[in-house]
C-alpha cells in the first residue's frame, strides 16, 4: 500500500508529542496534525508545566510511574542540551508542604525525581503553618516555548500542520487510514465522552526574578513555580465548571495564599492572569477503537482525558499512543499484502 496516513486532531501538548512519537516510530507513514486551536491559544499554554505527577484513581500506579519516568527522563535530556532555552524546559528544586503528615510519605514517584528526601525541623521553619514536607528537584516547563519547540521539530520531520476544525472524527476517514484523537476537553464534544469533565484552573504569571525555588502546598491548590521569565502562582480546581474568563476575587485569593508559603511575593510585579480547562476523567482514554460504516473501517486511537497532570505524563502516554498506531499500520500493511495475494 502506498505510505498510510495518519491525522493526529488537537495541538496541545499531548497532541504535538504524540505526531512527534509517531513521526519517529512509524517513518513509512505520513503524519498531519489537525486543530483549530494552537499555541497560544491551548490549554496547555496556562498549564504550570511542573514535573509532579497527578494520580489517576482508575489506571494502574505501575503504568502511571512508568508514563512519568518516561517524560521525566525525555525532558530531562532536552534540559541537559543545547536547546534547553529555546523549549523552555530546566531544572527547580523546591519543597512540597503539608499541614498534615500524608498517608504516603514516599510518593510513587519519589525515585524518578532528583535528590528526594524529607525536609528537616530547620528547613520546615519557613514554613510555620506546615508540619511536614518533602524537599526535591524536577523539571519545569515553560509552556508556550516547548509547544513552539514541538512545532519545529514536527516541521523539521516533515509532519503537515493545518488548522482545521473536526466536527466529526468519521469526516477523515477517506483521507486518512489511521486517526489519532487528542482533543482533551474537547473530546466531551466531539466523541460524547460523559465521563470527561472541565476542572477549571486559573493561574497568575507574575515578575519576580527572586524567586528561585518552588513550593507547593500537598493539597495541590496552592503553588508557587518559578519559569524561566515569569513565576506561575497558582491556583483552583473548579469541577465542572466552564467559564474562561479570570475572575478578580480569585486572582487576589491565589496571591494572598501564595504570600503567606513566600511572603516576598508581595513586591511581585506584572501580574498576568491564565485560565484554562484541565480535561479531566478517572483514567486516561488510551485506546484503540475502530469506527465502521458501511463495511468501510477507520482505526482511531484515543489519547486524552490528562487531567491536571498532563504535562507529567505526555511523553509516556504519546509513547504508547505511537506504539497503538504502529500496530494499526502493520495490521493494514497486513491486509494490503493479502489483498494482492
Amino acid at each position: 500500500m502506498a505510505a498510510p496516513k495518519v491525522a493526529v486532531v488537537g495541538a496541545g501538548v499531548v497532541g504535538l508529542s504524540t505526531a512527534l512519537c509517531i513521526a519517529e516510530t512509524c517513518p513509512s507513514g505520513s503524519v498531519t496534525v489537525l486543530s483549530d486551536q494552537f499555541s497560544p491559544d491551548t490549554t496547555s499554554d496556562a498549564a504550570a508545566g511542573i514535573l509532579i505527577p497527578h494520580t489517576y484513581p482508575g489506571t494502574p500506579i505501575h503504568v502511571q510511574k512508568q508514563w512519568f519516568k518516561e517524560t521525566f527522563t525525555y525532558l530531562f535530556a532536552i534540559s541537559n542540551s543545547a536547546e534547553a532555552s529555546e523549549a523552555g524546559i530546566h531544572l527547580v528544586s523546591g519543597w512540597q508542604v503539608f499541614k498534615n503528615s500524608p498517608k504516603e510519605e514516599l510518593p510513587f514517584w519519589s525515585d524518578i525525581v532528583l535528590g528526594f528526601r524529607l525536609m528537616s525541623k530547620a528547613e520546615l521553619q519557613k514554613f510555620p503553618q506546615h508540619q511536614f514536607g518533602q524537599a526535591f528537584t524536577t523539571l519545569k516547563c515553560d509552556c508556550p516555548p516547548y509547544l513552539l519547540w514541538l512545532e519545529k521539530r514536527l516541521k523539521a520531520a516533515g509532519v503537515q500542520i493545518y488548522t482545521r476544525k473536526v466536527a466529526d472524527l468519521w469526516e477523515l476517514h477517506s483521507e486518512y487510514n489511521v486517526v489519532v484523537n487528542c482533543t482533551g476537553i474537547g473530546a466531551r464534544q466531539l466523541v460524547g465522552d460523559e465521563k470527561l469533565f472541565p476542572v477549571r484552573g486559573q493561574v497568575l504569571k507574575v515578575h519576580a526574578p527572586w524567586v528561585k525555588n518552588f513550593i507547593r502546598d500537598g493539597d495541590g491548590l496552592t503553588y508557587i513555580y518559578p519559569g524561566i521569565h515569569r513565576v506561575t502562582l497558582g491556583g483552583t480546581r473548579e469541577k465542572d465548571n466552564w467559564s474562561l474568563a479570570p475572575d478578580p476575587g480569585t486572582t487576589k485569593d491565589i496571591f494572598d495564599r501564595c504570600c503567606s508559603l513566600e511572603p516576598s511575593l508581595r513586591g511581585a510585579q506584572d501580574i498576568k492572569v491564565k485560565v484554562g480547562l484541565r480535561p479531566s476523567r478517572q483514567h486516561v482514554r488510551l485506546q484503540r477503537e475502530v469506527l465502521s460504516q458501511g463495511g468501510v473501517k477507520l482505526p482511531v486511537i484515543h489519547n486524552y482525558g490528562h487531567g491536571a497532570g498532563g504535562f507529567s505524563v505526555h511523553r509516556g502516554t504519546a509513547k504508547e499512543a505511537a506504539r497503538l498506531v504502529g500496530e494499526c499500520i502493520a495490521a493494514l500493511q497486513g491486509s494490503s499484502s493479502r489483498a494482492k495475494l
